[in-house]
């Protein structure tokens, strides 16, 4: 193997990319602008759900009720209706995701210590969103319900049993503000990395074969794996450089916390881009033109995305897809950025994911190199 040939071949590619300048565009300005994009988009938090209120009691307590609802500032009492009918048409043009509907009596079966109950229709077209309200709601009604019980016992004084209850007092740890956009941010950070590193390294040797100047390539004493590390070493600098940028824009606009070291995590991610750029690589082996390299790249990446725990946990998925999820290297790389970026670990609590991401960067790149030959289909 000779240096001087491979660094040829990374001069080439610099020269490459700086004549095109959509390709700088594509290098530099995309991953910070899909960053800004995903962390204001991609987000668990639900706010201002709009509710529909059907009040039978017209009570005090009823009113109560409802003004918790609204001051809880995550419900936005749109419409007050008079009866079913006119929620119905509410709910189905998708105007209202909640609808409240108190009974008459609800008043009276709280002073007389019977359960009050309440009629709670949510729109589950969007599970994640109903799950979410219902937890609110939930959370909101129970809140109200030992104001109740509070307020009776300081009215009663010492007529009235004390109740036992239980009381949790919660520390949140690692993201005490539950803020969604600490979670995804990093999670964005993987993302791009991969998909950028992948689909560039895709159509380096497609790029080649269409514009005619790999038949060159063929004439000259470069052997396929120098022409390999001579493709890729580039893009692994600019993966670097992208990596940079989205954890500036993280820290400096999103303000996401860096709890860990940033060494560790630029040492990891050196693990993890070789299984990218291996992939790359090996879509190069299998396309013929770029647009079917970039097509093949959206295959291989929506599936990494989708089961590597970005957005969905894995452990809710069913076993025989947990299974496959062992073999994304997306999957261990996330839960290296999102436990540096937010718990702070190091690498006694991170060996097995780089352990995992090392074994799989070494098969995908030797599976590559296989493929990779220095000759015209």
């Amino acid at each position: 193997m000779s240096w001087q040939r491979i660094r040829h071949i990374i001069k080439k590619e610099i020269i490459q990319i700086r004549r095109d300048p959509r390709m700088i565009r594509v290098l530099m300005i995309s991953p910070v602008v899909q960053l800004l994009i995903f962390g204001y988009a991609v987000t668990t938090d639900v706010h201002h759900i709009s509710t529909a209120v059907l009040d039978y009691d017209h009570t005090r307590q009823s009113r109560e009720l409802i003004a918790h609802i609204e001051n809880s500032g995550y419900f936005d009492l749109n419409y007050y209706v008079a009866n079913p009918a006119e929620m119905t048409p509410l709910l189905d043009g998708d105007r209202v995701k909640l609808g409240i509907t108190i009974p008459k009596g609800f008043a009276h079966d709280l002073a007389v210590g019977k359960p009050a109950p309440l009629q709670v229709i949510v729109d589950g077209t969007d599970n994640t969103t109903a799950g979410v309200v219902m937890g609110y709601l939930g959370g909101i009604v129970s809140r109200y319900a030992r104001d109740i019980l509070i307020e009776r016992r300081m009215r009663m004084g010492a007529h009235m049993i004390a109740i036992p209850s239980v009381e949790d007092r919660t520390r949140i740890w690692y993201n005490p503000e539950l803020r969604s956009v600490n979670y995804m941010v990093p999670g964005v950070l993987a993302m791009i990395l991969m998909v950028v590193t992948t689909i560039l390294t895709s159509l380096a040797i497609v790029r080649e074969r269409e514009i005619g100047t790999l038949e060159q390539l063929i004439v000259t004493p470069i052997k396929a794996t120098e022409l390999m590390i001579g493709k890729t070493i580039p893009f692994v600098a600019i993966g670097f450089i992208d990596m940079t940028l989205i954890m500036l824009v993280a820290r400096l606009w999103f303000h996401v916390p860096m709890a860990g070291s940033v060494l560790l995590l630029y040492a990891l991610a050196a693990i993890f881009l070789p299984t990218s750029l291996g992939l790359g690589l090996f879509i190069s082996t299998v396309s013929r033109t770029q647009q079917q390299a970039t097509m093949t790249s959206f295959f291989i990446n929506m599936p990494s995305m989708l089961l590597s725990g970005f957005m969905f946990p894995i452990a809710n998925m069913p076993k025989v897809v947990q299974m496959i999820t062992y073999v994304i290297p997306m999957r261990y790389f996330l839960e290296i950025v999102r436990g540096i970026f937010l718990k702070g670990v190091g690498i006694d609590v991170l060996w097995p994911q780089a352990l995992a991401l090392l074994i799989l960067g070494v098969t995908i790149l030797s599976f590559s190199a296989m493929r990779f030959h220095k000759r015209m289909d």
